[in-house]
């Protein structure tokens, strides 16, 4: 029994501090002890009740002195560990350590609340001018911490629900990263559209430019695509519905020869053979006969029928994927994003892509294409900070020094104190 200044019996687990102030212990669900404090006995008292019989009816059972970091690392390693790719694992991990733990890590985990995860992808959006898929990737992230976290008894609430995005997410502009890049390719394989994927995103064609090939666009000795035509899809004067025609590239600069790689090599000898089998199958003597891609009636293709195609390979590989890993839908038109930025990421000159695209000037492809994916910027940072690190080193000044002096160029200092 606890006592006051005076002597008197306050009740089991409170007592009075020399100060005057109240204080009421006891020990939670996780054996840890817990403190209340108050000037006013009565209130505290209520207080302390409350928190007795939550605790003897097993309710509101959490830790409440967990932080977000401390959560962190406890759901990596149960929950991510050993249930997600190797690849998705070390993205958790830079994205939290980079953008989440700077600015919430050491908050409580049941005092973070709707307005801090708000204000967090606000900043982000502001200040860093991160992409939507970032911004989107942080608030799941949380959100499956917190769902854990709530399954567990560790959290009352997930504050991210409701939390929006201010940046509108554009299906136009979108690139796939590496990681979503290497599961939708994983998934496509097999499948009937899978040649058509792999040469749209190994050639940045336009999905009409794509749709209007023949064979006799293609020089495999030469490993170019002659791009001198497009496929329409649309309802044309004096007709009541749409219909397919051949029409002029898109502008002048659209006419090119897009050179081919050994992969879109692979993929168009395999849609050689596999035209054959469906003309065989469905054999047509019209205009269209000698389109190379064609659906498996041998029709032409329109960009609904690649867009379908697309979100069912997408809908298959989120079945098998975690929460925080699925893919986000895309049109066709990814692809000549995605295959724009590849070629940026790997040093190629803009003036280059300009021709690859055919974009009518160089201005078009840079205000499209010259931002790079997140995890580029962040691996191109972390390059330049190594290469001063080395630079700094004493080591290398040292032998910069000496290799002068030897030449008679600079009187040899040392660095050595």
């Amino acid at each position: 029994m606890g006592k006051d200044l005076k002597g008197r019996e306050l009740g089991k687990g409170i007592l009075q501090r020399k100060n005057g102030k109240y204080c009421a212990r006891y020990t939670n669900a996780f054996g840890k002890r817990i403190m209340l404090y108050g000037w006013d006995l009565k209130e505290l008292k209520k207080q302390y009740n409350e928190k007795i019989y939550e605790l003897d009816h097993h309710l509101n059972q959490i830790d409440e002195s967990i932080t977000v970091d401390e959560w962190y690392e406890k759901w990596l390693s149960v929950y991510k560990k050993d249930t997600v790719r190797e690849s998705t694992l070390r993205i958790y991990k830079d994205i939290f350590r980079r953008l989440i733990s700077p600015k919430i890590g050491r908050m409580k985990l049941n005092s973070v609340g709707k307005i801090h995860v708000q204000k967090l992808i606000n900043e982000l959006y502001k200040e860093k001018n991160y992409s939507w898929q970032v911004l989107d990737k942080v608030r799941r992230i949380l959100s499956d911490m917190y769902g854990r976290a709530i399954e567990d008894d560790y959290a009352l609430k997930n504050p991210t629900r409701g939390v929006r995005i201010p940046q509108e997410k554009s299906e136009e502009h979108h690139v796939l990263s590496a990681e979503e890049h290497a599961l939708f390719f994983e998934t496509a394989a097999g499948t009937f559209y899978e040649n058509l994927f792999n040469v749209a995103v190994n050639t940045g064609l336009r999905p009409g430019e794509l749709f209007a090939l023949t064979k006799a666009d293609i020089d495999l000795k030469k490993k170019l695509i002659h791009v001198n035509k497009t496929l329409l899809y649309a309802t044309f004067e004096g007709e009541n519905q749409k219909s397919f025609r051949f029409g002029p590239p898109k502008t002048k600069s659209s006419v090119r020869d897009v050179p081919i790689n050994s992969i879109c090599e692979k993929y168009l000898y395999r849609q050689f053979t596999l035209k054959n089998m469906v003309s065989l199958k469905f054999p047509r003597e019209d205009e269209f006969a000698n389109l190379l891609f064609v659906t498996k009636h041998n029709t032409p293709i329109n960009v609904q029928i690649c867009n379908d195609a697309i979100r069912r390979i997408i809908d298959i590989r989120n079945e098998m994927l975690d929460d925080i890993e699925k893919l986000q839908p895309f049109g066709g038109h990814t692809f000549r994003h995605t295959f724009a930025t590849r070629c940026l990421e790997a040093g190629v000159k803009p003036k280059t892509i300009q021709s690859y695209l055919g974009h009518a000037t160089l201005e078009m492809t840079m205000n499209l294409y010259v931002h790079t994916t997140d995890s580029v910027k962040q691996e191109e940072i972390e390059l330049l900070e190594q290469n001063i690190n080395v630079l700094n080193s004493p080591e290398f000044i040292d032998t910069a020094y000496q290799r002068a002096s030897n030449d008679n160029i600079i009187r040899m200092p040392s660095t050595k104190l």
